[in-house]
């Protein structure tokens, strides 16, 4: 086996055609990442036919003594079902990388381990994945473990939606919480608009608070991958008080009639009683939230009285996939929950283009215990996704030396390259 340098245009022809190809190990990610501080190598491995049997992108940076750290992201792109094969590979990225100043190369493939229940219950297991995690081992890279979190580069779960029904069906598929966010967020009289443009300001500005990412990495993205989208999710304040006002006085009149049913229920009927009561109070609350919509609504029209964008998201679409790369909203209207429509309005919109999926990205692996992504999971989840849980991460020590200088004077033990782009999806 020999390990080679390829040309993008090389590589993105082995790449696209993988069984583990992703969005990931594309030209596109290598761009993004040249511009913004790191060094990358299309690495191609041939056997002794000359034959090309695997490649990677690596992503690398410096550390320390002209020493570097790479990271393969959802690479590398090879048969793991090979022992022999993968044995030599390691021995032969020993080789060459390790002559090369490398320390260690980071990977975490792009095999799905297990298939879960929404409360975290294995309902399908790879059959071939403890074959390919000995043969893992046994190649000498070192498990990272079955994190739950977002201690790796990339997290070991994400929540992916079919698109193998009609969108009627997937419609009554949501739980029913997610289905009455999506209502109320249309009934405000929320739009959501996919830009032409791709313009990245205010997509920026509404992600900047949760983010390390900078505009220009931002932008880099959107320019490097010619299937990115930027949806906005655009309030239309005189629509936002129409409905409003329509939703109070509604209300109000419902109110009325649940008021005057318990008037005129008789004693004997406690349970009918009981029941209008709790309608009544329920109710209640409902016109006090739509009482306080009105009078934002009123506010909003005054000061922004052609709309404003409250929310926006940005995709990328890679084989039969779109895959919600990062989102955000004015946390002044969460109440409003821009945020689901605009996940509905992209499986609409990646079901009417033929997709099989939309990968709603980043979600946790602890389903039951209470923790600081409950929320996270509870809204990724409402939309009848299925939570997919990877391989994890593995490290190849390169050059035995050099990484023992490094562990034993580097502060940060566990380095990371801090690539991610799906954690700031949370």
């Amino acid at each position: 086996m020999k390990i080679i340098t390829l040309t993008e245009v090389e590589f993105d022809e082995y790449a696209k055609s993988h069984k583990y190809s992703n969005y990931y190990q594309t030209s596109s990610y290598g761009n993004t990442m040249k511009n913004n501080g790191f060094s990358i190598h299309y690495l191609g491995f041939k056997n002794d036919n000359n034959n090309l049997i695997g490649a990677s992108l690596i992503v690398y940076k410096e550390i320390f003594m002209s020493k570097k750290i790479a990271y393969a992201p959802r690479g590398l792109l090879f048969d793991y079902t090979n022992p022999i094969l993968l044995k030599e590979l390691s021995e032969k990225l020993k080789e060459v990388l390790g002559k090369q100043g490398f320390i260690i190369l980071r990977m975490d493939p792009y095999i799905i381990a297990t298939i879960r229940s929404k409360t975290g219950k294995v309902i399908n297991m790879n059959k071939e994945i403890n074959n390919i995690m000995q043969n893992i081992k046994k190649a000498d890279f070192k498990y990272k473990g079955q994190n739950k979190y977002f201690e790796n580069e990339l997290p070991r779960y994400e929540a992916i939606c079919p698109l193998n029904n009609d969108t009627r069906t997937i419609f009554k598929q949501l739980s029913k919480r997610t289905r009455r966010k999506i209502n109320r967020a249309s009934g405000c009289g929320i739009t959501i608009f996919n830009d032409p443009e791709k313009r990245t300001e205010k997509l920026y500005e509404l992600i900047k608070s949760k983010t390390n990412l900078s505009i220009k990495y931002i932008n880099d993205l959107v320019n490097n991958y010619p299937k990115s989208n930027i949806y906005y999710a655009i309030l239309n304040t005189d629509s936002f008080v129409i409905e409003a006002k329509k939703r109070y006085e509604r209300e109000l009149e419902k109110n009325e009639i649940l008021a005057n049913k318990i008037q005129n229920i008789k004693s004997r009927t406690a349970n009918i009683k009981s029941k209008y009561l709790n309608a009544k109070m329920e109710s209640d609350k409902l016109i006090n939230t739509y009482k306080n919509d009105l009078v934002l609504a009123t506010e909003l029209l005054k000061k922004y009285p052609k709309g404003l964008i409250i929310g926006a998201t940005l995709t990328i679409e890679h084989n039969n996939t779109c895959n919600i790369i990062i989102d955000g909203f004015d946390k002044k209207f969460s109440h409003l929950n821009c945020n689901y429509l605009t996940r509905w309005y992209i499986i609409n919109e990646a079901k009417n283009k033929n997709l099989s999926y939309v990968n709603f990205n980043a979600i946790v692996g602890e389903f039951k215990q209470r923790n600081a992504y409950k929320q996270l999971n509870e809204m990724k989840l409402g939309f009848n996704t299925i939570p997919t849980e990877y391989i994890g991460e593995f490290d190849l020590v390169l050059n035995k030396f050099n990484y023992t200088i490094y562990k034993n004077f580097s502060k940060e033990k566990n380095y990371k390259l801090k690539t991610e782009l799906a954690k700031n999806n949370t």
